[in-house]
Formats: C-alpha cells, structure tokens, sequence
C-alpha cells in the first residue's frame, strides 16, 4: 500500500513564517490518525518533505499509528516537485510505506499513477486528506480509498 497525504490545515506566513499546522489542522490529522489505526492501517515507514506542517503531520499519524514509527525527511516531496523521481522511487519499493506532502505534488503523484497524467485531477485533496493506492496484479496503481477530513466525525 501507499498512502499519500496532504499536510493538515497551517497557519498563514502572517502568522508564522514556517506555517505550522493550525489547532483545526492537528485536529484533522489526529482524527484521521485515529481511522486509520482503528482499521489496523500500519506502513513500514512514514516520509515528510521537511517543511513544519508535513513534519508535524507525519509526527501525529506516525505517534497514532505505532510508538515505534518513526518519521524521516524525504527528498522530492515539495508543493512544486516532479513526481517523477517519486514514482521511480515507488516502483523500486514493496513495503507499505505513507508520503506526507503538499499541493500540487500529493495530486500530481495520484494523477499520474493512477491516471498517467498530472491534469487529470482524480481526487480533490484538501488539508488532512488522504488516498490510499495499491498495485494491481499488472503492477498498475489504483485507488483503494480516499478520506478526506472534513467527513471524519
């Protein structure tokens, strides 16, 4: 499984140069966490970008999902990065593994494995959100579920 997830929801640059996550946006990811533990979700491995928000997220899932997950920076995972080097990555890798990132790249990566286009926009992502991808028998990406946040209760 890989499972691709946005950053929870961050402070403005006004607020804080290096955009936290926002009380709402550690609120969104631990309810998210919690689904994901509660349905026995566990990757091997938890990459961030680097930047505060993903790190923070990754924190939170990672604490949620096993004490001893623990979260590293990944090259290639910026807003403005090709999901090519990724994806390169991705077909070298057989573990279940969680990329915390940002928009465009989480969006990019979807359309691209799954739609082999980076305009085909095949999820709507929105801060907190989540897809979860697996390997057909052909080696082919598809989608296993999205979640989104803001239908956590």
């Amino acid at each position: 499984m890989l499972y691709l997830m946005q950053h929870g929801d961050a402070v403005s640059k006004d607020v804080h140069a290096s955009r936290p996550l926002s009380e709402t946006g550690k609120a969104q990811v631990r309810r998210v966490a919690d689904l994901l533990e509660s349905h026995g979700h566990r990757p091997s491995h938890v990459f961030h970008s680097g930047k505060l928000r993903a790190t923070q997220t990754a924190e939170i899932v990672a604490a949620a999902l096993a004490p001893s997950l623990q979260c590293e920076e990944m090259g290639g995972l910026g807003p403005k990065d090709s999901p090519d080097a990724l994806i390169d990555e991705l077909s070298e890798r057989t573990e279940d593994i969680l990329l915390v990132s940002h928009m465009p790249l989480v969006g990019r990566l979807v359309d691209r494995l799954v739609g082999g286009a980076e305009d085909n926009a095949i999820v709507a992502f929105l801060p907190g959100s989540i897809a979860c991808l697996e390997r057909d028998e052909d080696q082919s990406w598809v989608i296993d579920w999205f979640l989104r946040p803001d239908i956590v209760a």
